[in-house]
């Protein structure tokens, strides 16, 4: 297979491989901490130095959970309260409630003729 002309010989562009590679190398060795001073481009939120927050900010968050985690507590003390048994007289009458309701369906559903 032949090469066009227009394209670059073997031994250039392996030669230009190896140069930039010497200065690949040479960037990669260098100490990677930015300097203080210069400016960061984006960095991944766990890679970003901690700014400590003001006190109002501190008690803001906290206010803010507190709240959130009582919230949650009336939530779960209120699904509580929905699954405690009832009362015996409460239940009877649900009883009864029901036994008519089954009568009334069976008669409902019933195959018989009421003449």
């Amino acid at each position: 297979m032949s090469t066009p002309e227009e394209s670059p010989s073997l031994d250039d562009a392996l030669a230009r491989a190896r140069a930039a590679a010497k200065d690949i190398s040479a960037a990669l060795d260098e100490d990677q901490e930015p300097e203080s001073d210069e400016p960061l481009g984006w960095q991944p939120i766990w890679k970003r130095p901690r700014k400590p927050k003001s006190k109002a900010a501190k008690k803001q968050e906290l206010r803010k959970q507190r709240r959130r985690l009582q919230d949650a507590g009336k939530r779960r003390l209120a699904a509580a309260q929905s699954r405690r048994p009832r009362s015996r007289q409460n239940r009877i009458g649900n009883a009864a409630a029901r036994r008519d309701a089954r009568a009334l369906s069976r008669v409902r559903h019933s195959t018989a003729w009421l003449w």
